[in-house]
């Protein structure tokens, strides 16, 4: 795998060094068979995740519906395959490198790979846009995402040196979450 990535990121003019200076580090990629259906969209697009990460998402999606406010599933479950097709068809039309993985993970190096993050959109807001941060799902999202195990990964100057994506949360399996006591379960 280590040599597919590496074939990958030199395909699209991507420097390893480059990523490593920005601390990022390469995630493994979610087996497909480990992959459930967390949800449907309303055009029929499916949304896939690991089974924790999708029982947590329809946990929390009717937790907020309940209190009157829609999530939706804009992105989950991304291969490293499809991850490289984003990023190529944006180099295709022209975009700068730096624009690029100011804004998408370079393929390998996203936490959509997992199975465990997620893309969040809300009737009325522009998908993938900050505007999202002004709306009634992010407010209800900031106040009990983490009851359902998901944190946002990229706030404002984040170490990562991507944008401020506040429809980016990831959700983190229990034994990874800290106890109220600030230790590990």
């Amino acid at each position: 795998m280590q040599d597919e990535l590496a074939l990958r990121l030199a395909e699209l003019g991507i420097d390893t060094a480059r990523l490593a200076a920005r601390g990022l580090q390469p995630y493994a990629e979610a087996a497909a068979a480990s992959l459930v259906l967390a949800d449907v969209n309303d055009a029929g697009r499916e949304f896939h995740l690991l089974p924790g990460a999708a029982t947590a998402w329809q946990a929390m999606r009717d937790a907020a519906a309940a209190a009157g406010v829609t999530l939706f599933l804009v992105s989950a479950f991304r291969s490293v395959a499809r991850q490289h097709e984003i990023v190529a068809a944006k180099l295709a039309r022209g975009q700068s490198l730096d624009t690029i993985l100011a804004v998408s993970a370079a393929p390998g190096f996203s936490e959509h790979h997992t199975g465990c993050a997620i893309d969040i959109g809300t009737p009325g807001s522009p998908v993938l846009e900050e505007h999202f941060e002004t709306t009634a799902a992010f407010a209800w999202l900031q106040q009990h995402a983490a009851n359902h195990g998901f944190a946002m990964s990229f706030g404002r100057n984040n170490a990562s040196g991507y944008l401020y994506e506040p429809w980016h949360w990831c959700w983190q399996p229990p034994a990874a979450q800290p106890t109220s006591k600030g230790l590990t379960a």
